[in-house]
This record gives C-alpha cells, sequence and structure tokens, in this order.
C-alpha cells in the first residue's frame, strides 16, 4: 500500500470537514464529490456566487447531494465571522472597524480560514486558483499560527525506495518550498513543526537533525551559527512543550542518514545516522535536495504541505489535478485528526 493509499485509509476512520474555497474550479467540484463518495472527508464547497458549483457538477453529471455549497456574499455566518476577525485583530493589538472586518471577510480564502478557525471545518485545501503568497496571508491572519510559534513552513515526504536495505523509506524534507532564508528562530520552529508532523502524520519518534556543510564544529562561519543557533532554539521548544523528540546539529547531511558515518563524525549523537527529519538551512539547500533525491534515488516527493498554523490549511499547485486535490485533502483529514488528540 502506497503513503497516499495509507493517508486515504486512516482518514476513512474519521471523516472530518473539510472546506474547499474554489468551488468555481472544476476539478475541486469533481474532487469533493469524490472524497464524499470514498468517504474520505466531509466536504464543503465555497462560491463566489450562488449557482456556480451546482452549475459545473450538472455539466460534468455530478452530484452534490450531501455536500453543502456556500457562498460567503450571502452567507447567515459573516457577521460572527467578522467579530471573530475583530476579536483576533484585538488580541494582536489591531482594531478593525466592523464595516472593513465585514468586506474582508467575505473574500473566499479568508472566509475559509474562518471557517476552520471556528471549528465549521476542520482543514483547508485551496490554491488551485489562488497563489500561495495569498494562501498563507489568509490562514495567518485568520487562524494563527501553532501556539508559540510565528512560521508558516512546508515539508516533503520523500519515499524513497531500497535505502540501506529498508523497502520505502519516508523521511521528512523541511523547508524545500516557502522560506527563502530563515532566520535562527523560524528555522528551529521549521524543524519543531516538520517533527510534529512526523509524529502525528507518519507515527515516527521524530528524529530531528539540523543541516550545514559542517558537523559538530568541523568548519566555522555565519551559516553554521545561524544553523547552532536554530538548535538552541528548537531544543528549548522542545522542553517547553515535552515534545520529547531528538534534536541534534549542526551536521553534514551525510553524518544525518548514513550510521557509519554518523558514528565517525558525531559519536554519540542520538540523531546522527538515523535521522528521519531533515531540516535544510535555506530554501537553496532544500529544494535543490529534495529535487536530486527525487531525481538521483528515483525517490516520490508528496508535497508541499503546509505547516505552523494552528489549524490544517494546505496549498495545492494551480496545475493541480483531481487526484492530487484528493490525496491532499486525504492528508488534510489525517492532520486535522491528529491535531485533536
Amino acid at each position: 500500500m502506497d503513503l497516499v493509499q495509507k493517508f486515504t485509509e486512516q482518514a476513512k476512520k474519521n471523516p472530518l470537514k473539510i472546506v474547499f474555497p474554489e468551488g468555481d474550479d472544476e476539478r475541486v467540484v469533481e474532487a469533493a464529490v469524490k472524497v464524499k463518495q470514498a468517504g474520505i472527508a466531509k466536504p464543503i464547497l465555497l462560491e463566489p456566487t450562488v449557482g456556480v458549483a451546482a452549475a459545473i457538477a450538472a455539466k460534468k453529471g455530478l452530484s452534490l447531494e450531501g455536500i453543502p455549497v456556500i457562498c460567503p456574499e450571502t452567507s447567515d455566518r459573516l457577521a460572527a465571522y467578522a467579530q471573530e476577525y475583530i476579536e483576533k485583530a484585538k488580541t494582536e493589538g489591531r482594531t478593525i472597524k466592523e464595516n472593513v472586518a465585514m468586506k474582508i471577510v467575505k473574500k473566499i480564502l479568508e472566509f475559509s480560514c474562518l471557517m476552520v478557525k471556528t471549528g465549521d471545518a476542520d482543514g483547508m485545501v485551496g490554491g488551485v486558483a489562488n497563489e500561495t503568497a495569498k494562501v498563507i496571508s489568509a490562514a495567518a491572519t485568520m487562524i494563527g499560527y501553532e501556539q508559540g510559534m510565528a512560521t508558516a513552513s512546508s515539508f516533503f515526504m520523500m519515499i524513497i525506495p531500497e535505502f540501506l536495505g529498508e523497502q520505502d523509506k519516508v523521511l521528512i524534507f523541511a523547508d524545500c518550498a516557502v522560506n527563502p532564508n530563515p532566520n535562527p528562530k523560524q528555522l528551529a520552529e521549521i524543524g519543531i513543526a516538520s517533527g510534529i508532523n512526523a509524529k502525528n502524520l507518519l507515527g515516527m519518534e521524530p528524529r530531528i537533525a539540523f543541516l550545514s556543510f559542517s558537523t559538530k564544529g568541523s568548519a566555522a562561519h555565519a551559516d553554521i551559527t545561524k544553523v547552532t543557533d536554530a538548535l538552541a532554539i528548537a531544543q528549548q521548544i522542545n522542553k517547553d512543550k515535552n515534545l520529547g523528540f531528538e534534536i541534534d546539529g549542526e551536521m553534514q547531511g551525510d553524518a544525518a542518514i548514513m550510521p557509519k558515518v554518523g558514528a565517525k563524525k558525531a559519536p554519540g549523537s542520538k540523531v546522527a545516522g538515523t535521522a528521519n527529519v531533515l531540516v535544510f538551512p535555506d530554501l537553496d539547500a532544500g529544494n535543490i535536495g529534495y529535487k536530486l533525491t527525487e531525481r538521483l534515488a528515483k525517490a516520490k516527493a508528496l508535497g508541499p504541505i503546509l505547516q505552523g498554523f494552528a489549524k490544517p490549511v494546505n496549498d495545492m499547485s494551480r496545475g493541480a489535478s483531481v487526484d492530487d486535490l484528493v490525496g491532499v485533502a486525504a492528508i488534510t483529514v489525517v492532520q486535522a485528526q491528529g491535531s485533536k488528540k
């Protein structure tokens, strides 16, 4: 059974409410119908104008029976969402006027995120018709971040065939899609969020390696200092949150994943040689790393999956297929199941 199928089967055990904000896209309507029929999730469709989703369904011969379809412009939840937004802004030291709030919460992504924020939905899958930056901005503004964090990031699940004798080894690579040059605190939060997802999604006991071109002081450079500073912050978050993750660095890639190399370069480390979560120092390294692994090791890259928010939000490529949407909906359900534990 491949990893997406595993997520699908896990999602079916407790299908949760997933909102799709782009219900005027044919792919989204078809995906919502598929996840409903398969019992993966309880989909909710948003549409910019009344009747758009129904027209698409009729054109494609699909039934929207049992799938709520909501137009934010006419929703009876607008006033409640506007107040939710106003109250959240107050906690952040901002004042939002009611008329301004009403205008903002009618926007499709903001409305969708407020559904998640208030519990009217358990997660969101969007982005097929909106830029990643807009999805992240709406989620940050309306939902907010995981407690004690302030960084949105992403990760890939890298499924590597026949790695050190293990069939289909799964490693988490982060961040490979969002933060070009994270500072130490952001890098630390990327590592912690990745560990949380490794545990909630994959049942891993996270062993998090902060990667560098140096292992345990083998070189000196400002870039290495950034990684060691991030390590110290991550270790403190790990302690404060009582997460129990194994975290170490700074560490070269081979020292992180090759047992013999790890034992030689970082003797005594509980992470070296056995890391399953790899935190790259910047987006250059992360993006290059996952693409090389995908091509040279014939690995399957599943992602990017967004992380760092208080509740699950995922962003799709604008070239995403119906099957892509269904797969990410399953992942989002499993993320939501984990966050409810």
